[in-house]
């Protein structure tokens, strides 16, 4: 069932003192000793979501990737991660040592890495120069396994799937990751689908509106 329904309460005392953990931003993988592998993630949605649920009392960490923090509020804990690996190894720290209510996964995690790293920069003014690159862990599969009680929010982009197919991916995901919520977008003008439990979709069309959409199925779930 698809809706833009916006909920007329919104529960502002549900998130106050919740522990929620977002992560945001492009994630690097590795060439040599100086080139990586990356893509064109912002981070936008992850902090404008952190700066809401802030606001609204929550205790939010944020696993920002290398990209600008903006005058990021103080109050918000900021980590920093620019590879793959940083970012898996923090997020298993975090979850086993703190507790938290709710994970948003908004962060563009690598899907590939090069088989081989350079140890040194490869040499410059080469004419070819082949990478075979291999499939990365699911990230977004550790979290339940972890800890099954996380309300869980992961993100579905494929950029030239029609509307039909990228809401059936995402329900795969939804299922695979054991997901409460999936947002999924492609390329072209902005429009991001909600997904929940119950098959509603939610559409968005722009970062602010679905930061906002967020926020009110949270404080309904």
């Amino acid at each position: 069932m698809a809706t833009n329904t916006q909920y007329s309460i919104l529960n502002t005392q549900y998130l106050k003192n919740k522990r929620v953990l977002i992560t945001a931003g492009p994630t690097w993988v590795p060439i040599d000793s100086v080139r990586v592998i990356s893509n064109v993630a912002t981070g936008k949605t992850g902090i404008l979501l952190a700066e809401k649920l802030k606001n609204l009392g929550a205790k939010v960490t944020l696993l920002l990737g290398p990209v600008e923090t903006n005058g990021l509020s103080k109050n918000i804990r900021l980590m920093r991660f620019k590879f793959f690996d940083e970012l898996k190894n923090i997020l298993i720290e975090e979850l086993r040592s703190r507790k938290y209510d709710i994970i948003v996964h908004s962060a563009a995690v690598s899907d590939y890495r090069p088989l081989k790293i350079y140890p040194e920069k490869i040499k410059s003014g080469l004419k070819k120069l082949n990478l075979e690159l291999g499939s990365t862990e699911k990230i977004v599969d550790l979290f339940k396994r972890i800890d099954s009680s996380i309300f869980l929010v992961g993100f579905k982009f494929e950029p030239s799937a029609s509307k039909d197919k990228l809401i059936a991916q995402a329900r795969g995901l939804m299922i695979r990751a054991g997901l409460d919520l999936v947002v999924a977008n492609r390329l072209g003008p902005y429009r991001a689908f909600v997904l929940d439990r119950r098959e509603n979709i939610t559409f968005a069309n722009s970062k602010s509106e679905l930061t906002r959409i967020l926020v009110k199925l949270l404080t309904h779930n």
